[in-house]
């Protein structure tokens, strides 16, 4: 039985999963918007405003875990001097997933996973 087991396996190992999770995570840090697939984009969606919520926390230590996922030292550096300012306000829900249509060659559903833009 799978009860109160969370998180979508993708078909693929656990070493693999992990690494495209945090490859994806990556990408959206330093594009603030990137389109995959549906569920890819939601199991995304939660490390990556984990990842905000440490840029926000701002000290050292938030920074080597952010280090220690994130692939990217400059990509760091933006979440740290760029991204974290901007949603210091904001108590959560950095991210949105608009839903696009299915993929033309295998019909997958397909969203664009981008970072919300602040209020002025």
């Amino acid at each position: 039985m799978a009860h109160r087991v969370a998180g979508r396996k993708l078909g693929r190992a656990t070493d693999h999963r992990l690494a495209l999770f945090r490859n994806l995570v990556t990408d959206l840090l330093r594009y603030e918007k990137i389109i995959t697939t549906e569920a890819k984009a939601k199991e995304v969606r939660g490390l990556a405003e984990k990842m905000i919520t440490l840029g926000k926390k701002g000290d050292l230590s938030a920074r080597r875990r952010a280090l220690g996922y994130v692939y990217d030292k400059k990509v760091v550096g933006k979440l740290f001097d760029e991204l974290a300012p901007r949603y210091a306000a904001r108590r959560g829900g950095y991210t949105r997933v608009v839903k696009l249509g299915p993929r033309q060659g295998d019909a997958a559903r397909m969203a664009q996973l981008e970072l919300v833009a602040e209020k002025a």
